[in-house]
């Protein structure tokens, strides 16, 4: 296998390539929506709410938490997950530059 040369970008580009990942699965999409939605760290409701075994629930969780968009808090056997609020900002901020430094100068396609 080759190697990623991630070193060869910039902070911002590894960055803005990690929050893709996080969000480049459906299942991962829909965790952050509900996560949104109930304004609250949620436990076993993820289960509840989306036609996942608790196993790819928990693997989508880690993806997430790598990625630092959610945060986990130990209560007992659970662990509740709810949105980190610094790194969802920093996301933000990293996809708008992205996406708002393009614009149509002459049409190339």
């Amino acid at each position: 296998m080759g190697a990623t040369k991630t070193e060869e970008f910039t902070v911002k580009d590894n960055k803005i390539a990690k929050y893709a990942k996080a969000l480049a699965h459906p299942a991962r999409v829909a965790i952050l929506q509900l996560l949104i939605k109930k304004q609250a760290c949620i436990c076993g409701d993820i289960v509840e709410e989306l036609p996942l075994s608790q196993s790819t629930i928990s693997q989508h969780l880690k993806e997430l938490k790598e990625a630092g968009l959610i945060k986990g808090d130990v209560d007992g056997a659970k662990v509740c997950y709810c949105i980190d609020e610094k790194e969802w900002g920093h996301a933000k901020m990293y996809f708008n530059q992205l996406f708002e430094s393009f614009t149509v100068k002459n049409k190339c396609c």
